[in-house]
């Protein structure tokens, strides 16, 4: 029996709902947006903020200046206390705790009941609804689904209150019926030890007929590996013939395409990308022929964009959906059902189409190098890297990058740490392919490097095998959705990591 071709037909609807994306996006938006302010309009912030009468979006705009997590660290950290009524209606038991660009250690970002259901679980429907319309032949619900998660822990001691990884909070509050269809086992998967978490999970699921696999790609590809050392095979599809997709998001998969490609043979494979962060889900790649993603519109999310270039000024302009403009760069604000505000997330995109509105991920806001004005984003980092290793043969694993400041000569560099899981026969002529590479992706960086008057070639260091892993580790952040942060306009992660590799570089 066919079992998905009798499931498939319970995602029609949503299937017809994403085709009105293209030309009722906007009806949709401000429907959201009076669904919150509506939902919120009798918590302590919709009271401050006058939601009972908001009508419009122009309304709302005026009510409340952008937020940003320490802005609203006090609110959240009462709601954490278990008071209602807060930024959202009643009690809010579960938050995701998300390291990110604020002051703190670590972000608790509160995840409602109704988050669950009208973002992140919706998130996930819609993922089948556009991967079973893309694909013809599909059996992926007559095997099982290998979804990576990390761990949680008591909320302040508060019954039934936790935090922890998004992805714990997922598996924790997800629909009994689902865990008949994953593995591993909810036991192994909310474990905190990764590497025996790892373990675990591919002796769980090396036997059993895995069709999809979820979660970050380097975490993932951790799993397969093991995977593979245990069954004594070479390739995944050895282990599991049936496997057809896999969901990635988290960190960009251009650095792990080709590692993918060396482990499963099938060239029948999918990889769809997904944006799925600890305040919301928010794209999906719902077109394989397409690396851009769709905005999802019709979620407990209401979106507003700030031209990157006006990010750091006093009076930015703010735009809601309708107002986007494709090939800009935009931070990210949004509006949640779990009582975020005009919250700056920290993300930047750049639109690619409006019709409907799809987008690429292009950095962080404050994930980027801008010591000598060359304002190099991650998009350009990702590119360039890509371009290295296409002309070098290398692959890599991990990388983060950071300016070296002016010497006595005026000069000064971009510093590379990057650990590759295929090592370029000349590293000389990979740092020089990248820094090419990256002239050609931003105009900026071009112009300081003209001539090396100013910034010179930028340095690559090598990392040895494991040290991103080990850093990860002595800042508890192993496993999950933590990533290295990509690039730095200071210097602070980058030295302690050639601390830890036990390098005397400055």
């Amino acid at each position: 029996m066919n079992i998905t071709s009798i499931i498939s037909p319970y995602f029609s609807r949503r299937q017809h709902k994403l085709d009105a994306y293209a030309t009722q996006a906007e009806a949709m938006q401000r429907d959201v947006l009076l669904r919150l302010t509506h939902a919120a309009r009798n918590t302590e912030w919709g009271i401050l903020h006058g939601y009972h009468a908001i009508c419009g979006y122009e309304h709302f705009a005026a009510s409340s200046d952008i937020a940003t997590y320490d802005s609203l660290k006090a609110y959240i950290d009462r709601m954490r206390h278990g008071e209602p009524d807060v930024l959202w209606p009643g009690r809010v038991r579960w938050y995701a705790k998300s390291s990110g660009t604020t002051n703190d250690k670590s972000k608790f970002i509160p995840v409602s009941a109704a988050a669950l259901r009208d973002t992140h679980y919706a998130g996930g429907t819609d993922c089948c609804a556009a991967y079973l319309r893309n694909v013809g032949h599909s059996r992926i619900f007559d095997g099982k689904a290998l979804i990576l998660g990390g761990s949680h822990a008591p909320n302040y001691n508060l019954p039934h209150s936790l935090v922890g990884d998004l992805s714990a909070i997922l598996i924790e509050n997800i629909n009994p019926l689902v865990n008949l269809v994953r593995v591993p086992r909810k036991q192994t998967a909310l474990l905190a030890d990764f590497e025996v978490k790892r373990d675990r999970i591919a002796r769980e699921a090396m036997h059993r007929n895995v069709t999809s696999l979820s979660g970050v790609p380097s975490w993932m590809l951790s799993v397969l590996t093991r995977v593979l050392e245990l069954s004594g095979r070479t390739h995944i599809d050895e282990v599991w013939p049936e496997l057809e997709v896999f969901w990635h998001g988290g960190v960009a998969f251009t650095p792990y395409r080709e590692q993918y490609r060396r482990l499963i043979a099938n060239p029948s494979m999918h990889y769809m990308e997904t944006y799925n962060a600890s305040e919301g889900f928010f794209g999906i790649q719902d077109d394989p022929a397409d690396a851009s993603l769709l905005l999802m519109v019709d979620y407990g999310v209401f979106y507003e964009f700030i031209p990157l270039n006006e990010l750091d000024s006093p009076h930015p302009t703010v735009v809601p959906l309708w107002g986007v403009e494709t090939g800009r760069n935009y931070a990210m604000v949004i509006s949640t059902s779990s009582g975020l505000w005009r919250y700056l997330i920290g993300d930047t995109v750049r639109f690619t189409s409006i019709n409907p509105y799809k987008f690429v991920i292009t950095g962080r806001t404050k994930s980027f190098i801008n010591a000598f004005g060359e304002e190099l984003i991650v998009d350009n980092a990702e590119h360039a890297l890509a371009e290295a290793c296409r002309a070098t043969g290398a692959e890599v694993l991990e990388y983060t990058a950071a300016p070296v400041f002016m010497d006595g000569q005026a000069h000064c560099r971009h510093q590379w740490l990057v650990e590759f899981s295929h090592m370029p026969a000349d590293t000389d002529a990979f740092a020089t392919a990248l820094d090419l590479a990256l002239q050609r992706q931003n105009s900026d960086y071009e112009a300081k490097r003209a001539k090396d008057i100013t910034l010179q070639r930028l340095e690559l260091i090598v990392a040895r095998t494991g040290l991103f892993n080990e850093w990860l580790s002595a800042h508890g952040k192993l496993g999950g959705q933590h990533k290295v942060p990509r690039l730095k306009n200071d210097r602070s992660i980058i030295d302690e990591l050639l601390t830890l590799q036990g390098s005397a570089h400055t």
